[in-house]
């Protein structure tokens, strides 16, 4: 079975920083793709940065700048660095996997990031 498990959200005032992680365990695919989406109250699931095994990053226009997206391939783990928070980017994070072959996906369990003053 698998599982992501997700954690580092939390409150944050406006232009500080939170680093997300999220560990995937039990796929027998190779995971090909690592990365994040997230939804706010009342607003649809949004793209917000992904990596593939090779590492080739690719994000939203809206944090392009401040966000940072790595991974450990041998731990199965992707990293969300994000500097420079803003109120909008309050929501909760999801971590979402796609593995090879197949091009199966996975979703963790969310995690809140709260930016306010």
């Amino acid at each position: 079975q698998v599982q992501l498990v997700e954690s580092g959200g939390g409150l944050v005032q406006p232009g500080g920083s939170l680093r997300l992680s999220c560990a995937a365990s039990g796929t027998r695919y190779t995971i090909n793709s690592m990365g994040w989406y997230r939804q706010a109250p009342g607003r649809q699931r949004d793209f917000v940065a992904s990596v593939t095994i090779g590492g080739s990053t690719n994000y939203a226009d809206s944090v392009k700048a401040r966000f940072n997206i790595s991974r450990d391939n041998a731990k199965d783990t992707v990293f969300l660095q994000m500097n420079d928070l803003k109120p909008e980017d309050s929501a909760v994070y999801y971590c979402n996997i796609r593995t090879r072959p197949y091009n199966y996906q996975y979703w963790g369990q969310g995690t809140q990031v709260t930016v306010s003053s």
